[in-house]
Order: structure tokens, then C-alpha cells, then sequence
């Protein structure tokens, strides 16, 4: 059920499952993310459980607007209002908002800015932000993050699909057998639904930032937080301090799970949030 949505400017690629009757989720990948990272099995299994799933490409990733590598046209807050924008298109008043990594930020500006709009919230593998009692990420990542990895040809298909699959790789539990063959159809399939694939780059340096405890203290959605007991981007504690700062939120360890929701972790992510879905 693919479709392009007009909001806020820009064109967002837009996908469905299930029944626009059922009660409604919005699902909204983490940064530099397709919706394809949102794997079609994953959304069949929660649109089996009666939920109508949605999930989107964002600015700058599949088949949505794309801009410039390195000039990003937009803020943290545009990429919110594309959400509510969503809503919009879809005839929705409110769903249940699900959001990994810095859709999970997202999320979060969704329930302290358009609180009315969200029914319940997930983070998964989500952090509230800096934070001076929260660990950092491993140093691996730190190396990458700052330049100490070259970036492929990204013209070249197959050199950019291993420099993802291994990008992926760092992001991974270290305790558990890495799924290459699985990221390598996802990416694959990522590569070739994308537009401008090396724009993903801005979401990392579009403006944006976390949220304080004060602001975590206002969230008034009912939340579940899944994080990864082997996240090496927000370690555990950072999910920890989520529920801790989110009234009545419920923390749920994801183990062997790393910054990912691989398929070994689907049995405990799909029905949690079927459950979180249910009673929220």
C-alpha cells in the first residue's frame, strides 16, 4: 500500500499494513533509516495482531525528499511535523507511535509537543539525550563517528552494500551470531529503493537535540521502553534512565540485542508492544 504523501513542503514515501479500521501505529526508523529498515515481516506480524501499521521513508532516505549530502534543509522539529503530518494524511487524530533511535526522539517530541496525537508511546534503543551519568558509546563507534572510517563510492552498489552490512555489524550484540545474510537482502533492498542514498548523511547534522528530565517528566503517554542489553551507541542505562524519567513507563531488557532490532529479538519486541498497543 505504498503511496506519496504532501506534507510540510515535502514529499514523504509512505507504507501500510493491515486494517485502516484496526487501531493505528506509527513507526518511525532511527536516523539515516529507510522504512525498509522497518522489515516487512515484522510489520505483517503486528497488522496480524490487529494493528494498522505505517511506516515511511524520511527526508533524505528511499523515495522521500531528498537534499543536498551535507545541507540538510531542515530541522529536528521538521522531521516531527512530518510525523503529524502523516496522521494527517492517513485521516488518524492519534496512534500509537513507535520510533527507534532518533525516531524514538521524535517520538518523544510528538508526545510533549502533540500530546493529543499520541496514544502510546515505544522507544526502542533510545536515549533522552547527553547526559553526564550516562555512558558513552563503545569506541568503536566513537572511531567511526569521527571520520576514522572512508565512506564508500556510493555509486558502486556492491561496495556500498558491505559498507553498510559492516556499519551494521558495529551497531550488532557481540554475544550472538551477526544475521550478514539477512542485513545484506535489507540493505540491498534499501540501496535500491533510494534516491540519493549518501543524503541520509544530514540527519546526523540537522539541528536536533534530546530532551531533559524536566521535559521527560511531562510526557503524559503510556510507555514502553525496549532497549538492547548490548547497545553500543546508548547503552543499557540510557533505556534505564528513559523509564526512570517517563512517568509509569515499563523498561523491557531486549538480550543478546545490540542498537538493532534483529530478528531473534522480534519474539519479545512484537508482542510487547502488541501488549503496550493493548492496553494503552
Amino acid at each position: 500500500m505504498m503511496r506519496l504523501v504532501q506534507t510540510n513542503g515535502v514529499t514523504l514515501a509512505a507504507d501500510s499494513f493491515g486494517d485502516p479500521a484496526d487501531p493505528a501505529i506509527l513507526l518511525i526508523m532511527g536516523g539515516g533509516a529507510s522504512m525498509d529498515w522497518w522489515e516487512d515481516e515484522f510489520c505483517e506480524r503486528l497488522a496480524a495482531a490487529g494493528r494498522f501499521v505505517i511506516r515511511y521513508d524520511h527526508r533524505d532516505t528511499g523515495q522521500s525528499t531528498a537534499y543536498e549530502p551535507g545541507a540538510p534543509g531542515y530541522t529536528g522539529k521538521d522531521l516531527a511535523d512530518d510525523a503529524v503530518g502523516l496522521l494527517d494524511a492517513y485521516g488518524l487524530a492519534s496512534a500509537h507511535i513507535v520510533g527507534m533511535s532518533m525516531g524514538g526522539g521524535i517520538a518523544q517530541s510528538l508526545a510533549l509537543d502533540h500530546p493529543g496525537r499520541v496514544s502510546s508511546l515505544t522507544l526502542i534503543s533510545t536515549s533522552p539525550g547527553a547526559g553526564d551519568d550516562l555512558p558513552s558509546m563503545s569506541p568503536e563507534l566513537q572511531a567511526a563517528f569521527s571520520g576514522g572510517i572512508a565512506e564508500p563510492d556510493w555509486s558502486d552498489r556492491e561496495s556500498v552494500i558491505d559498507y553498510l552490512v559492516e556499519d551494521a555489524r558495529r551497531f550488532a550484540a557481540a554475544s550472538r551470531p551477526f544475521e550478514e545474510e539477512a542485513m545484506r537482502d535489507l540493505v540491498s533492498r534499501a540501496y535500491d529503493r533510494s534516491t540519493n542514498m549518501p543524503s541520509a548523511g544530514n540527519h546526523f547534522i540537522a539541528q536536533g537535540g534530546g530532551h531533559s528530565r524536566d521535559e521527560l517528566a511531562k510526557v503524559s503517554a503510556p510507555t514502553l521502553v525496549l532497549h538492547g542489553t548490548e547497545d553500543p551507541l546508548f547503552p543499557y542505562e540510557h533505556g534505564r534512565a528513559l523509564a526512570r524519567e517517563i512517568p509509569g513507563a515499563r523498561l523491557v531488557a531486549m538480550e543478546r540485542t545490540g542498537h538493532e532490532i534483529p530478528r531473534v529479538a522480534w519474539d519479545v519486541a512484537i508482542p510487547e508492544i502488541v501488549r503496550h498497543t493493548s492496553v494503552a
